[in-house]
C-alpha cells in the first residue's frame, strides 16, 4: 500500500540544513521509499539567504518563524537542524502540533529538557528520531551486527576518540558552538555525543563515568559571520564558555570498560572519529576517515593467519549498500544522512500501514537521545566533582 508523501518542514539552512536537504533529494533516487519525503518548507532567520537556499535545494516555500512552520497544516514532519539551544522548544511544539520530529544531536541542553521532548513525542504518538548519522555508515552497521552475533565474544573494552583541529588557531573567531547559551557544551556535546552514541550502539548502556574537561583558549576574536566550521572576525573579543576538550572513563552495564576522548584542538585531525571494541574472541576497529573499512581480528584464526583483516563494506551484502554502486565504489559522508532519512521514512511508513519494516536497532529515538544526554550530564558533573558519577537511566 502506498502512503501519502511526508511533507517536511526543515528548520536550519546552514551545515546540517544542507546535509539534510541533500538526503531528502537523494533518498527516493536510490531507495524504494514508501512514503516519500516532500520538501515543503524551510525555515531560517535571514530571508534573502533563505530564499536562495530554498531555490538551490528545491524547497517549495520559506518561513522565517519556526512557530508558524510547526502549525502549518501542510507539514507532517519537522526536521530540526538548528543550533542546540532551539531543539527543546521546537520539538515540543512540533509534537504538540501532531508532527513527527527528526532532530539533530545532541538532543537537548540537559536531561530535563530531553525528558520534556521525549514525553511530548510519546504523548502525541508521533515518530521521533535523533540524527546520529554515523550509525548509518555501512561498516559501522556491520560492526553492530557482528557484535550482536557474538563474533567478538564477551565485550571487555570500548575506546573512542573523536579529534578535530578547527579551533587550534587562537585567532579563529567565536561562533555559536563556542557559547554555552547556544551550544550547551563544546567538544563534549558536539563530538562526545557521537562517540557516546556509538558506544551505546555497539556495547550497551553506560552505568557510570569519571571525566575531565578543559578550555585551552578562553577568549577569541568576536564573531563577524560564520557558516559550518568557518568564520570571519568582527570587532573586539568574546569569552569562550564551553570546553575545548573532554575525556572520560566509563563502566558499561555489561561489564566492559570504556575510554572516550573528544577535542577540537588536535592539529592535523580533521574528522578523526575512531572506535575500537575488544572482546574475548576478537577486535573490531572503525575510523570515519576510512569510513568504508572495518578492521577485524579473530582470535580463532589459524596461527599462520593471525592478524587484522580489512573488510571493505561496499558489497551488496553490507547494510544499505545494495541501493548504491558496484562493489568497491566507495560511499561518503553524505550517504549516511541519506540512510538516516531512509530509516526515518520506513519508521513513519510502518505507522501508516506501509509494507516496509524499519530496523529499529539502527536509528535512535528520543529515548536514546535522552540517554546520551544523561551520560553528557554525568560527565559534566564528574568533571566538576572530580569523582565517579552514576548515569541516570531513561526509560
Amino acid at each position: 500500500m502506498s502512503a501519502k508523501a511526508i511533507r517536511v518542514g526543515l528548520v536550519g539552512q546552514k551545515f546540517m540544513g544542507r546535509a539534510h536537504s541533500n538526503a531528502y533529494l537523494k533518498v527516493t533516487k536510490f531507495f524504494d521509499v514508501d512514503p516519500a519525503p516532500a520538501m515543503t518548507a524551510v525555515c531560517g532567520r535571514n530571508e534573502a539567504a533563505l530564499r536562495e537556499f530554498a531555490q538551490r535545494w528545491g524547497w517549495q516555500s520559506c518561513e522565517t518563524d519556526w512557530r508558524k512552520l510547526v502549525v502549518r497544516p501542510d507539514i507532517d514532519l519537522i526536521d530540526i537542524s538548528a543550533p542546540s539551544h532551539m531543539h527543546r522548544d521546537i520539538a515540543v511544539a512540533a509534537a504538540q502540533a501532531g508532527k513527527h520530529v527528526f532532530c539533530e544531536k545532541p538532543l537537548a541542553f540537559n536531561l530535563g529538557q530531553a525528558r520534556e521532548m521525549l514525553d511530548a513525542a510519546r504523548a502525541a504518538g508521533v515518530v521521533h528520531m535523533v540524527c546520529f548519522n554515523y550509525r548509518c555508515c555501512p561498516a559501522m552497521s556491520l560492526a553492530r551486527q557482528m557484535v550482536a552475533a557474538g563474533e567478538l565474544g564477551e565485550i571487555r573494552h570500548f575506546r573512542a576518540t573523536y579529534l578535530q583541529d578547527w579551533l587550534v588557531d587562537p585567532q579563529f573567531p567565536m561562533n555559536w558552538r563556542l557559547r554555552k547559551e547556544t551550544a550547551g557544551s563544546g567538544a563534549l556535546g558536539d563530538l562526545g555525543a557521537h562517540i557516546i552514541d556509538l558506544g551505546r550502539f555497539l556495547v550497551g548502556e553506560i552505568d557510570e563515568v569519571a571525566g575531565a574537561m578543559k578550555t585551552f583558549i578562553a577568549e577569541r576574536p568576536a564573531e563577524g559571520s560564520s557558516s559550518g566550521l568557518s568564520a570571519s572576525a568582527g570587532k573586539g573579543t568574546d569569552k569562550v564558555t564551553v570546553d575545548d576538550a573532554t575525556l572520560f572513563l566509563a563502566r558499561f552495564a555489561g561489564g566492559a570498560l570504556g575510554t572516550f576522548e573528544a577535542t577540537r584542538m588536535a592539529p592535523g585531525r580533521k574528522n578523526y572519529n575512531r572506535v575500537e571494541v575488544n572482546g574475548s574472541r576478537g577486535t573490531l576497529v572503525w575510523n570515519f576517515e576510512e569510513m568504508n573499512t572495518l578492521e577485524y581480528y579473530n582470535c580463532g584464526d589459524p596461527p599462520t593467519q593471525q592478524g587484522f583483516r580489512h573488510i571493505l563494506a561496499t558489497d551488496a551484502v553490507h547494510p544499505f549498500v545494495s541501493a548504491w554502486w558496484p562493489p568497491g565504489h566507495l560511499l561518503g559522508y553524505e550517504h549516511a544522512f541519506v540512510h538516516a532519512v531512509y530509516e526515518l521514512m520506513r519508521k513513519i511508513g510502518s505507522r501508516a500501514g506501509s509494507s516496509s519494516t524499519p530496523d529499529d536497532t539502527i536509528m535512535p529515538d528520543f529515548r536514546d537521545g535522552a540517554q546520551c544526554i544523561a551520560v553528557l550530564d554525568a560527565v559534566t558533573q564528574s568533571a566538576v566533582e572530580r569523582a565517579w558519577v552514576a548515569v541516570e537511566r531513561v526509560e
